[in-house]
């Protein structure tokens, strides 16, 4: 399949970095996480396929066809960002095209699901199929707790919107990449040599702690952190506490003259499965 040409926009000044949204998502649900990131970084905001204002996804899409989209973005290496399925794109480009990937942060990523967790899922792509808009109020239930969205109903009915304003085979064809594809990355997982962090909410009912333990015990060097009271949006419901984290997990990679150069530093070690 042809790489599409990606929706896209690009902030400040650095080392390259890119934010990947989740499914049924775009680009602007790191706005509250950008000012701080563009700070150190050159940051580019994507759309992937079948988002956004970047081209429809056929219902053959497959997680390869999404990342060498976003690879055609990059020009040498750049920190990587991805958050649910924009995690998994991640991590496929960083198997695929390690030349491209300096550091990698997997955001409320899924990873080895279990038999239970698959047909959870698989429940959920249903339920799409045959109500989409239930599915897609189902889905803001699950990632605002009542007490955030009492504070911010208006965050709420804006990731409704986005959600309700997608095209239906597009989001059906991404639904099914991220329902199954961690399937296949599995066992890939240990060939990853870039820096991973791996990052979700205590409370994420869907990309848990456990698999983002998971991914840090799966990725060779790989740390975990889990954020005490939070749920699945990170980038909207802690945009501060994430950005620290990705920040401070990218900073031995500080920019030197010239877009996407790189300082030569020894590979920093963190501890594994660590909270």
């Amino acid at each position: 399949m042809t790489a599409a040409v990606l929706s896209h926009e690009i902030h400040g000044d650095g080392t390259d970095l890119v934010l990947l949204h989740g499914v049924g998502l775009d680009r602007s649900m790191w706005a509250r996480c950008l000012p701080s990131l563009t700070a150190r970084h050159r940051v580019t905001l994507v759309d992937l396929r079948g988002h956004g204002d970047s081209p429809p996804a056929a219902p053959a899409v497959s997680l390869a066809d999404l990342a060498e989209d976003v690879a055609e973005l990059l020009d040498g290496p750049t920190h990587l960002v991805g958050f649910s399925l924009g995690a998994l794109v991640a991590q496929q480009l960083a198997v695929a095209r390690p030349e491209l990937t300096a550091t990698l942060t997997l955001v409320s990523s899924v990873a080895g699901r279990s038999e239970e967790e698959r047909t959870a899922v698989a429940g959920r792509r249903e339920r799409a199929r045959a109500d989409f808009e239930g599915s897609a109020r189902a889905a803001v239930e699950r990632w605002f707790s009542p007490q955030w969205r009492s504070h911010e109903p208006e965050s709420a009915d804006r990731v409704l919107a986005t959600l309700l304003a997608n095209d239906r085979t597009s989001y059906l064809a991404c639904y099914d990449v991220f329902a199954t594809a961690d399937g296949p990355l599995w066992p890939r997982l240990p060939e990853i040599k870039a820096p991973t962090l791996a990052v979700t909410g205590a409370d994420d009912p869907g990309s848990t702690p456990e698999m983002t333990r998971r991914l840090a015990d799966r990725i060779p060097g790989a740390h975990a952190e889990v954020l005490p009271e939070a749920r699945h949006l990170l980038p909207l419901e802690r945009p501060e506490e994430l950005t620290g984290v990705i920040l401070k997990h990218t900073a031995p990679w500080a920019p030197l003259q010239g877009r996407g150069e790189l300082r030569d530093q020894p590979r920093f070690t963190r501890s594994r499965g660590a909270t």
